[in-house]
This record gives structure tokens, C-alpha cells and sequence, in this order.
């Protein structure tokens, strides 16, 4: 019942709650980021959503727009070069993941799931496949996210994101969204220039 129902409900209803709530800060990171370097207040990309199924994700924008497309930021040759200054700021506080509260309401997403691949990351994406992890929506945030981060190789972060796949109750999703926060406050894993 949860899991194909509440869940979805939960998700639309809080992201509804945290657009109203947010809205001023959206503001004012848009007016930031249009300071700090010329080009659009979002970026986009194309990602691995439901069976497989691609959709375009949002961020706050945290690069220069000449940045290479669609290619992981630590295998640019110099990813500080791309990277704006409050860039750096937005990505380690996880602050240029807030639009993706758009993402839940349409429907995208969830706030608890594995973290949606890059559409081009076949490695992470075949790994997911063992564990059925592709069959869900993806997410804010997910158990991979709480245990580690950046730093898991990609058969870990598949293993853990199919464990989660397996049992999805309100109390797991409860405990990995308020360890995420903990997370997110100390930096917890996070590998500057993971990816845009």
C-alpha cells in the first residue's frame, strides 16, 4: 500500500509544501547565480528515470555554460576552471539539487530512490539492472546517499540502491531523509565535481 500508493502522495504533497516554503530562497540563489556568471539560472540534463525511462532533470546551474555537455565533471581536465564560485557553494551544501522538488511534483521522482544515473552511465546503470533498482522512481535522495555518497564505487551504490528496491517501508524512507540532512550538513562523502 505504501509503496504504490502513499508514497507517491507523500511525495507530491510534501515537494507541493517545500516550492511554497522555498520560494524565497529559489529567489534569491537565482539572483545569485545570474551575478556570479551569464547564462540561465537552471541546468538541465537528460537522466535515467522509471523502467529506464529518460526525463529531463533540474539543478541551479553551478557552471560556466561552455562547460563540455553531458560528461561528469571530475573527467573534465580541469573542473575548477568550470565550476563558478557560488557554484561550489550550491554543490557542497547540496543546494543545486532544490529544483528537483519540480521533478517529484511532475512526477519524475520521488523524494526517497536511487539517484537517478546519467542517461550515458551504462557501468552504473547494467549494475542497476542486477538489482531491479531501475524499476523505481528515482530520487532526492536514497540509501547510497546516506552511506557514502560520492565516494562508493558503482557496484556498491547498485547493491545498496537494489537493497533499498527490495524494502520500501515509511520508516526506511523516514530514517534515510533525516540522516540525509545530518549528512548533508557535515558534507558527509561528498567528492567535489562528482558530476553536474
Amino acid at each position: 500500500m505504501y509503496r504504490y500508493f502513499i508514497k507517491s502522495f507523500i511525495d507530491y504533497v510534501l515537494s507541493f509544501i517545500a516550492m511554497i516554503l522555498l520560494f524565497l530562497v529559489f529567489i534569491i540563489i537565482a539572483i545569485m547565480i545570474k551575478l556570479s556568471s551569464p547564462g540561465p539560472v537552471f541546468f538541465t540534463q537528460n537522466r535515467i528515470g522509471k523502467n529506464k525511462k529518460i526525463f529531463k532533470i533540474y539543478k541551479f546551474r553551478t557552471m560556466r555554460v561552455d562547460t563540455p555537455k553531458d560528461a561528469p565533471t571530475h573527467l573534465l581536465q580541469n573542473p575548477d576552471y568550470y565550476i563558478t564560485k557560488i557554484g561550489k557553494f550550491l554543490r557542497k551544501s547540496s543546494l543545486d539539487e532544490l529544483p528537483q522538488i519540480i521533478n517529484i511534483i511532475k512526477g519524475d521522482m520521488s523524494i526517497i530512490g536511487p539517484r537517478p544515473a546519467l542517461w550515458n552511465q551504462d557501468d552504473l546503470i547494467e549494475e542497476r539492472d542486477k538489482y531491479g533498482a531501475n524499476n523505481i522512481k528515482p530520487g532526492l535522495t536514497g540509501l547510497a546517499q546516506i552511506s557514502g555518497r560520492d565516494e562508493l564505487e558503482i557496484s556498491i551504490k547498485a547493491k545498496l540502491d537494489g537493497d533499498y528496491t527490495k524494502k520500501i517501508t515509511f520508516l526506511r524512507d523516514c530514517k534515510i531523509f533525516f540522516k540525509t540532512i545530518f549528512s548533508v550538513v557535515k558534507s558527509d562523502g561528498v567528492v567535489e565535481g562528482e558530476q553536474e
